[in-house]
């Protein structure tokens, strides 16, 4: 089994192993892996974060070895809290990288890094200050970062500022937690999930106080949250259908 790194700020991972396939996620700076299977100019790949797998480019991450894999699996996750800051290579060149970048393999990658860190678990209530980090962010399908987000990426990114794991996908996420029964048993920072009419999990935010939510929906935005689902103001219409709620924290 061969390990890597993403030394990047943010790598496409993508379905099939060509820069045209579908972006299923993304891997951000310090983010490491197992690979899975190697080709000439591809990777799959599985995150050690969450365990999603997908494909990157062989020249977008470097190499590393099994028991540099276990250390970073063992440590408390080092993560980057400032919108965007800057690491240093050994030769002095910058290169940028966003909120929630983890700091962990500075040491393997001989990067130096002088911005925001936070290496702890925070208390349920700062979960909605950290969505609002992302508020008006585009809506991205596969991103993870405040310049194009998906809506279970969002969730995820928020989360994993706040210490605690979750899995990639929305339908994923609805696995995990506690599910609530009504609305009114809910808290700020739960989750709310929706479906289709297949039932299938489609859709998730975080649930705010006063019956509003903030999920990535065109953007990161804020609207109502009704027994029905997400009432959109602006639309005079709900636009998604509530399933479930948990509570992950």
């Amino acid at each position: 089994m061969q390990y890597g790194i993403c030394n990047l700020s943010i790598v496409p991972l993508r379905n099939e192993p060509a820069d045209t396939s579908e972006l299923v996620s993304q891997v951000i700076y310090g983010d490491f892996f197992k690979i899975l299977e190697q080709r000439k100019q591809w990777s799959k790949i599985r995150l050690a974060f969450d365990k999603y797998e997908g494909w990157v480019d062989n020249k977008q991450y470097k190499n590393i070895s099994e028991d540099q894999y276990k250390l970073l699996n063992k440590e408390t996750p080092k993560l980057s809290t400032d919108l965007v800051e800057f690491i240093e290579d050994k030769n002095k060149q910058l290169f940028p990288i966003t909120i929630g970048s983890s700091l962990n393999g500075l040491s393997i990658l001989n990067h130096k890094y002088d911005g925001n860190i936070i290496n702890k678990k925070l208390e349920k209530a700062n979960i909605i200050s950290t969505s609002f980090t992302f508020l008006n962010t585009p809506y991205l399908w596969g991103g993870k970062t405040p310049f194009g987000i998906d809506c279970s990426g969002f969730t995820q990114m928020v989360y994993k500022l706040n210490g605690y794991k979750l899995l990639r996908d929305a339908s994923q996420q609805a696995t995990q937690g506690e599910a609530l029964s009504f609305i009114e048993e809910s808290e700020p920072g739960d989750l709310a999930f929706f479906d289709n009419n297949e039932g299938t999990i489609i859709h998730v935010g975080i649930i705010m106080k006063d019956n509003y939510i903030i999920h990535a929906h065109g953007k990161v935005r804020i609207d109502r949250l009704d027994h029905s689902g997400i009432y959109n103001v602006e639309k005079n219409m709900h636009t998604h259908k509530l399933r479930v709620i948990k509570k992950i924290v």
